[in-house]
């Protein structure tokens, strides 16, 4: 991967205080002071942050300035990491799993993978979480309808204990143009058709906004289109990754009316790279997506 890119896996630029701009002339950022303040006024979104964007802040300090905004919970987290979500009354959101680039699309490494699945399901439901995640890997000259058929099968091996526990099962899509060449799932037609093939409540999509905006754009149709196979969301801005805000090309609260509208009762999760003071770019975003 290039040094320079930022990733879940590397976070190497440093944040500063940069307070300023507007997204449509109806927001501007405010700065993040001792006393953070609820920004989170609605709630019609229940909004969580990726732990792994905010590094720099301790597990503690990301859940108590969370908690103060009104976020409901954090993305991307173990089970070590459980007890001080409840401390501060959030939600683990998105439990993490095996990697993305070696999935299920790979026979070989199902019982490994479904291990740390099963794991996970069962740390998950014993704190009352919603979710774990799971990729289907990358293709390594894999035709398409191989790699459903072979995450369909590794897929069906562990829903049943995911219907017992009352956890989903969130496959990601990404995308295969600038931060992940060669991962599989990278249009949606691919997930939509493991879900069906599926054919449980439990298995669903992890929509990562930032990452369909590149492969495929069309939003807001495809959340409309597609609403019974969401299970979760990620935002982030493009091109860059990183705030949601007017530098960048999507606008954040019309998608998100289109998700309420929708009757969507999950999570969106905030996975980002703040270029800007953390804590003052995460409220920002929770300010404009609670519509």
């Amino acid at each position: 991967m290039n040094k320079n890119k930022l990733s879940r896996r590397t976070f190497i630029r440093n944040t500063s205080l940069i307070a300023a701009g507007t997204v449509a002339g109806a927001f501007t950022y405010k700065a993040v002071a001792a006393d953070i303040e609820q920004v989170v006024k609605k709630g019609r979104i229940n909004q969580s942050a990726s732990r792994w964007c905010y590094r720099k802040l301790t597990l503690d300090r990301l859940c108590a300035a969370a908690a103060q905004m009104g976020l409901k919970g954090i993305d991307l987290l173990g089970p070590a990491d459980f007890p001080t979500l409840k401390k501060y009354g959030l939600v683990c959101t998105m439990t993490n799993t095996h990697g993305l680039s070696n999935g299920l699309n790979n026979k070989e490494i199902h019982a490994q993978c479904l291990d740390k699945i099963r794991t996970a399901i069962e740390a998950t439901a014993e704190y009352k979480f919603p979710n774990v995640i799971t990729f289907p890997g990358n293709r390594r000259g894999m035709p398409d309808d191989v790699g459903i058929e072979n995450t369909v099968i590794a897929l069906k091996k562990i829903v049943g204990y995911a219907e017992k526990k009352k956890v989903n099962i969130c496959l990601e899509y990404l995308n295969s143009k600038v931060n992940h060449k060669d991962y599989m799932f990278d249009l949606m037609k691919w997930g939509v058709e493991v879900c069906k093939k599926v054919g449980s409540e439990r298995v669903k999509i992890l929509y990562d906004i930032y990452h369909a905006q590149i492969m495929e754009g069309d939003i807001i149709r495809t959340i409309r289109n597609n609403k019974e196979y969401m299970g979760h969301y990620h935002t982030g801005g493009n091109p860059g990754r990183n705030e949601i805000d007017e530098t960048q090309e999507l606008y954040y609260p019309a998608i998100m009316r289109a998700i309420v509208e929708t009757g969507y009762k999950g999570y969106v999760a905030h996975e980002f790279i703040p270029r800007k003071d953390p804590l003052t770019s995460l409220a920002y975003a929770a300010r404009i997506c609670d519509v």
